[in-house]
């Protein structure tokens, strides 16, 4: 009887155990994002310069007064609020300029969506400017179906939509709606 009252024990407390063993779960993000509101912002940052390097030469350079990061989020991404200025250099040290009011950087898609009064100067003086562009880092293709004006030498282009890659070597205006040659 004793030994039968022991065995039922060592049962119960063995059903316990491996109950308290699975109900335990990995949690850790969990903790983390106590004090965290999903709506929030997990870090900011101001006045930021940031200088992107490839093999020793300065590739890119992107300056901004205020960035605010989601990457706590399920789709994390960075959000510049007071706008943004890029400069992109080639091979051979060309500048390339890119201004938007409003930018937002997806981490998981590579996909750059910049909006309000966007516009890309290139190191030879061609200029894009439309109200919002999406720039794919995975493809090095920049794109809108929003209203643009590209100005390549004296010819002025406008239409409904862009697409490129980004060394402008296949620019295309789409849906063009006029086009008019700047005499000097």
């Amino acid at each position: 009887m004793k030994q039968r009252f022991l065995h039922n024990i060592f049962n119960i407390v063995t059903i316990f155990i491996v109950t308290m063993f699975f109900s335990c779960n990995d949690s850790l993000k969990e903790v983390q994002k106590i004090g965290i509101s999903e709506n929030e912002p997990i870090g900011v940052d101001y006045n930021m310069n940031v200088k992107y390097t490839d093999s020793g030469r300065v590739s890119a350079n992107l300056i901004s007064t205020k960035m605010l990061d989601y990457t706590n989020r399920d789709f994390p991404f960075y959000e510049f609020v007071d706008g943004v200025t890029l400069y992109v250099y080639d091979k051979d040290n060309n500048k390339n300029t890119i201004v938007a009011d409003y930018a937002i950087v997806y981490k998981n898609t590579d996909l750059i969506d910049m909006r309000s009064n966007v516009v890309i100067t290139t190191h030879d003086n061609n200029v894009l400017k439309t109200d919002q562009l999406y720039y794919d880092q995975k493809k090095d293709w920049l794109f809108t179906n929003k209203t643009v004006e590209f100005q390549i030498k004296q010819d002025l282009i406008k239409g409904n939509g862009f697409d490129s890659d980004s060394k402008f070597e296949n620019a295309q205006v789409l849906e063009v709606t006029g086009i008019i040659t700047i005499e000097e």
